[in-house]
């Protein structure tokens, strides 16, 4: 007897209609598996002859035949579990095979029959709708994750017995499993009490700084000696973009369950990542990759910070990843069972000190050679920095400044002005395919970002004094975009050049300690 079901594999982070086939039929006994397997998909019969077992279903002896295809794709993961073994009992004659019809299965199985979560699902059920489906069956741990897709029945169960009742319940009663289906609305508030510019005093360039690259989407860099606030501006930052759309998180929810990490998206669909690795990362975690390829750090900040603290301290290799992907948005890797895809739009924020010891230029406290400083500072390479749209010198401040009871703005009233930024942008750049002044390509600088004369001349004599790269001279445009926009203004000012000019100075500037 014949039987097929379907399910989907995860490639990137997109997924692929995969159709499990089992035919049983008289002769020796056995369980053979075809179709371009992983190890742990292989093993997928042994986990399947136990469950089945164990949840008190007696199969007769019979040569039993599994094939996954398309064959042109190699099927890797655990969530292969659950539809086998429903194909074997379909083509045992257990389960009606029309019962089948339609539904999208996947799952891992345990000994004993439980139905255990796998990583992926949402994916999984997307490319189910893309491909007609609308009913999905999944363990009951990624019940939460599938019902991000709106006009999806839900079919949850937690063994195979379950299985087995609730596709009979839903042939016979569908309406029972109807619901809506939607991403709950959740505010964007600070990530921790203590994350919000109104408990940073004093620090008014760094400030602006943020709300800047906040309202255009730029990289920014601050350097200063310890103790001066540049990990708290960082965690700050994150508190004055504005939420995502549904879109996006939409987009995110599905790089956090191809990598297993759902949970952490799980009550906060709307709120941007911010990311901040320790400084051994490898260059694999900050990209991704593996075995099985997974999406790095650089993914998992998607739409939000990727913040590296103590920047200098990476390794040189990992630092060197980020190029590409800071300019494409995208990382890509090509291993030899594919090439892999995941999205990495991200606002780098990197925080470093300008020597060994972090006190340099004050010669009264830093004891460091020029050797060292140099060595210190040639950890970043020119390309880097020149990819980092703004440089912010954080200064240690007064005692009395920090003691000071004059309240501060907080991240609220900064965030107002972000999203009013970020609206004139949207109204700029729509249909274009643009969604901020970060993105703005060379060919549309004449049309989104037109110069005042005397703001034309100031940057021209900028690049000449300052040896500003092509790459360099259009950031300096794009910051000055955001600023005037910031300030409501439509052609781009002389003030605006030169406020964007003074952030690219100290990149310039460390260089030439």
């Amino acid at each position: 007897m014949y039987s097929i079901v379907s399910t989907a594999i995860v490639c990137g982070i997109q997924s692929v209609l995969i159709q499990v086939e089992a035919d049983v039929c008289d002769g020796m006994p056995a369980f053979e598996m075809v179709g371009v397997l992983s190890s742990e998909v292989k093993e997928a019969r042994e986990r399947v002859k136990a469950a089945v077992r164990n949840s008190g279903i007696r199969l007769a002896p019979k040569k039993v035949t599994i094939n996954l295809y398309p064959a042109d794709i190699r099927k890797t993961g655990t969530g292969f579990d659950l539809p086998i073994a429903l194909a074997v009992l379909a083509a045992h004659g257990r389960i009606p095979p029309e019962r089948l019809e339609g539904i999208l299965f996947a799952g891992e199985i345990s000994l004993n029959g439980e139905v255990r979560a796998a990583g992926g699902i949402l994916p999984m059920v997307l490319a189910a709708k893309e491909e007609g489906k609308r009913t999905v069956c999944v363990p009951r741990g990624n019940v939460k994750e599938a019902e991000l897709v709106k006009g999806m029945t839900i079919l949850p169960a937690d063994n195979l017995n379950q299985v087995i009742a609730v596709t009979e319940e839903f042939a016979r009663f569908p309406e029972r499993f109807q619901r809506s289906n939607s991403i709950e609305e959740t505010g964007q508030d600070v990530p921790c009490s203590d994350s919000d510019f109104a408990g940073i005093h004093g620090q008014k360039v760094l400030k602006r700084a943020c709300e800047i690259a906040a309202a255009g989407r730029h990289n920014m860099l601050m350097a200063g000696a310890p103790g001066a606030g540049k990990t708290m501006a960082a965690r700050a930052a994150a508190t004055i973009l504005p939420p995502m759309t549904e879109e996006e998180a939409l987009e995110l929810a599905r790089i956090y369950s191809v990598s297993g990490r759902f949970g952490q998206r799980e009550n906060n669909f709307r709120t941007r990542p911010f990311r901040s690795p320790h400084h051994t990362i490898t260059a694999a975690g900050l990209a991704g990759g593996g075995a099985v390829p997974k999406p790095g750090e650089l993914s998992l900040a998607h739409k939000g910070i990727l913040f590296l603290d103590e920047l200098t301290e990476f390794k040189r290799e990992a630092l060197e990843t980020l190029r590409q992907p800071l300019e494409e948005k995208m990382i890509r890797l090509v291993r030899s069972s594919g090439v892999y895809r995941y999205p990495a739009d991200i606002m780098l924020i990197g925080a470093m000190n300008p020597c060994s010891c972090g006190y340099y230029p004050d010669r009264t406290r830093c004891s460091c050679s020029a050797a060292v400083i140099d060595r210190h500072l040639n950890k970043l390479s020119r390309p880097l920095l020149d990819r980092i749209d703004l440089t912010v010198e954080v200064k240690r401040l007064p005692l009395a400044e920090i003691l000071s009871r004059e309240p501060e703005e907080s991240s609220k009233v900064i965030r107002e002005r972000v999203q009013q930024a970020q609206k004139v942008q949207n109204r700029r750049f729509m249909g274009s395919g643009i969604l901020y002044n970060s993105q703005i390509p060379a060919s549309c600088m004449g049309e989104f970002c037109s110069l005042e004369p005397e703001a034309e001349k100031t940057l021209q004599d900028a690049f000449e004094r300052l040896e500003l790269s092509v790459r360099g001279y259009y950031r300096t445009v794009r910051v000055a975009r955001t600023i005037a926009d910031l300030e409501h203004s439509k052609p781009i000012c002389r003030t605006h050049i030169v406020e964007s000019l003074i952030y690219r100075g100290l990149d310039r500037k460390l260089w030439e300690l």
